[in-house]
């Protein structure tokens, strides 16, 4: 009885694992998040993700995906955005995001002590063009480290 109930539970366990990885975001381009090293962001430790573009006349949506902890010490956050294109030309954007109101209530999503947050800093874009785009994250506060960062990452998905 015992090895049944593990054979069932590991049958159950295998699926559910295959029906989630099957299910993936269609809109999605990248989606991915780069953990931080004892949740410290350095100037020198950029965050890369890479963008490959097929339809240059298709809309995209941008993110910045940021984790941090209840402990992170600032209600915003600044950060570089370096654009490099097929074309090789580096465009440099700095953003500043809000991550709490004045009361210290946090905009993001909450689970335990850390809080997530995906916000769009381009809306409705069109890439100038076909080809491979990367993208490099860079911090852009006053601390070296910047302390209580847990995952930076990018979300590139096709508007709607």
């Amino acid at each position: 009885m015992k090895s049944t109930l593990k054979y069932l539970f590991a049958v159950l366990l295998t699926g559910t694992t295959m029906l989630w990885s099957g299910c993936s975001d269609p809109a999605a381009v990248i989606d991915q998040n780069t953990e931080l090293t004892n949740n410290n962001w350095a100037y020198n430790n950029k965050i890369t993700g890479v963008v490959k573009i097929d339809d240059e006349q298709r809309a995209y949506n941008l993110y910045l995906n940021l984790r941090v902890t209840a402990d992170y010490r600032y209600s915003n956050i600044f950060v570089l955005v370096h654009q490099t294109g097929p074309d090789h030309k580096i465009q440099t954007t700095r953003l500043e995001f809000k991550l709490a109101n004045p009361d210290g209530e946090w905009l993001g999503e909450g689970s335990g002590n850390l809080y997530s947050f995906q916000i769009p800093f381009r809306q409705k874009y069109k890439f100038p063009g076909k080809g491979t785009y990367t993208f490099q994250i860079e911090q852009n506060m006053r601390d070296n480290p910047l302390k209580e960062v847990s995952d930076v990452g990018l979300r590139v998905e096709k508007a709607q």
